[in-house]
């Protein structure tokens, strides 16, 4: 069960490192963001910003505060219009499109950048930081279109739609309703900022957008992982499949630790020590047989993908970087997402591989051919009306579908970098892309998911209904159970969009994860 607002502790935002998880908590209010009240973190922040004054002063040149942006850096501005220049940035770059950000997506973005603002490299306000932290503690979401970003020079496009919420311009999703950014902001106890020099480009020049949806991403594929493991075991069980497959010792002489631990599962949720050996079928076929080096795919690029991910989200990433104790400006391009377009690109490949290899499961299950007696399409309908049942013929083609649009989304988006803004920006990452595919792969799998959870409650039961496969393993009874409170067994033809549907819900909540629930 979620945790509601400050039910518990709150992510503290001070510049220390923050995780994956505390992105999600935030992007789900389970926990709420505070700044920390420390002297010492507050001085570090007003202290590059004090640098940045004393500089502009002196009449020194700053990329983005005394020169136009990107390719017209060579531009001086007038020191009269210094002011307004950061108004510029985020209006003209107001020409996002495609859907909006989810309230959870832009959660995650606001924490992702206010983490990163955090670090005291950007010269911007300690009120600019209070701003962003109360948007956050009173879920007042910038309308964030997803599409615009190319992943270098930061997320420039999307986060503009941060910056001008801040300035009272644009839309939020605040209270159930899309509203006003001038009519709400008054409404939480803040007043519409005047950006000072270099913040617009502090909070642009980032990879904030990108960084918050692979936590996201991440989090889900995880649940992806998990779940896919006990349906493969439910699988091996109703197909009269071999457990032995997952042997222990097998799989000491292939050292990769994901693969390890999947079989452990298998093998702990198939009794594999107590299960007779099948003479007959030495070796099932390799959906079954090679799940473990499927999934464990997964299961092992997680572990890194969670490590570059984390050191992303603490990262100074946007241009310049002011060193408050230093005392200099550095020009540089911490906003280039590649480490996130490398995650996201391989994440998206690795869990379309996990829909792929549920969807061979089920074409196994529901083929007379393949399924060791289980009845055609694993319709439950028995005797005269048999004949016009068809069990989970159409939720095998809707399998297929959603694995195989899944499969078709693996292309990597890092390989098509473009030449952007008259070749200043000629190499990016598409990092954001790469995460808005990896989200899109994430959803048609859980639909797989679903479809399978399906197919296993089918399976099990008819093959209990056989009586040919001994005692059904405790781990896999109580799943049944779980299973068939929410899904009636198909018996006459139905409809089972509101079956899968609900089955979804408790997916993405979080409720079907066996090995971490």
């Amino acid at each position: 069960m979620q945790q509601g607002p400050g039910s518990a502790e709150a992510v503290v935002f001070n510049g220390s490192p923050l995780s994956v998880d505390d992105v999600v908590a935030l992007s789900t209010r389970q926990r709420l963001a505070r700044l920390d009240a420390a002297p010492a973190f507050r001085e570090r922040i007003e202290r590059g910003a004090a640098f940045l004054d004393r500089l502009l002063r002196e009449d020194g040149v700053v990329y983005g505060v005394t020169t136009g942006y990107g390719d017209s850096c060579t531009v001086s501005v007038p020191p009269e219009l210094v002011a307004e220049l950061p108004h510029h940035l985020y209006t003209y770059h107001g020409i996002g499109a495609g859907r909006f950000l989810t309230p959870e997506e832009t959660r995650a973005v606001l924490a992702a950048r206010l983490a990163s603002l955090c670090q005291g490299a950007s010269a911007v306000s300690w009120e600019l930081l209070v701003q962003l932290e109360q948007l956050l503690v009173h879920d007042a979401l910038p309308l964030i279109p997803a599409e615009g970003s190319v992943g270098a020079s930061g997320d420039l496009t999307p986060l503009s739609y941060v910056a001008a919420v801040m300035c009272g311009e644009r839309e939020v999703w605040f209270e159930g309703s899309r509203q006003r950014a001038a009519d709400v902001l008054p409404r939480i106890g803040l007043a519409p900022l005047k950006l000072r020099p270099k913040e617009a480009l502090a909070l642009m020049n980032g990879t904030s957008v990108m960084t918050g949806l692979a936590c996201l991403a991440w989090r889900r594929a995880a649940a992806v992982a998990d779940l896919a493991t006990r349906l493969t075991a439910c699988n091996v069980w109703a197909s009269a499949g071999n457990a032995h497959h997952f042997d222990e010792t097998l799989f000491a002489f292939k050292p990769h630790p994901g693969p390890q631990r999947v079989a452990a599962r298998l093998r702990d949720d198939l009794q594999a020590d107590q299960a007779e050996r099948n003479e007959k079928r030495l070796q099932d076929r390799y959906s079954l047989r090679c799940a473990p080096h499927v999934i464990g795919v997964l299961e092992d690029a997680l572990v890194w993908m969670r490590q570059t991910i984390a050191n992303e989200l603490n990262s100074a990433n946007d241009n310049p970087l002011i060193d408050p104790d230093g005392e200099r400006v550095l020009h540089g391009g911490h906003f280039y997402g590649g480490h996130i377009a490398l995650a996201m690109d391989t994440l998206k490949n690795v869990v379309a591989n996990v829909a792929d290899v549920l969807d061979r499961q089920l074409a196994l299950l529901v083929d007379t051919r393949f399924n060791h007696g289980l009845p055609s399409n694993l319709s439950g309908a028995t005797g005269p009306r048999a004949a016009i049942n068809h069990g989970l013929k159409a939720l095998q083609i809707s399998v297929s579908a959603w694995t195989a649009e899944a499969l078709k989304q693996t292309m990597p988006a890092s390989v098509f970098s473009r030449s952007t803004e008259c070749h200043n920006q000629d190499k990016v990452s598409m990092g954001t892309i790469a995460a808005r595919d990896a989200l899109r792969v994430l959803e048609l799998t859980e639909q797989v998911l679903a479809g399978m959870m399906i197919a296993a409650r089918q399976a099990m039961a008819l093959r209990q209904r056989l009586g040919d496969a001994g005692r059904l393993p405790p781990a896999l009874a109580d799943f049944l159970a779980q299973l068939s409170d929410d899904v009636a067994l198909v018996e006459e033809d139905r409809a089972l969009d509101i079956d899968l549907q609900r089955l979804l819900t408790g997916l993405r909540a979080g409720r079907w994860e066996p090995y971490h629930g």
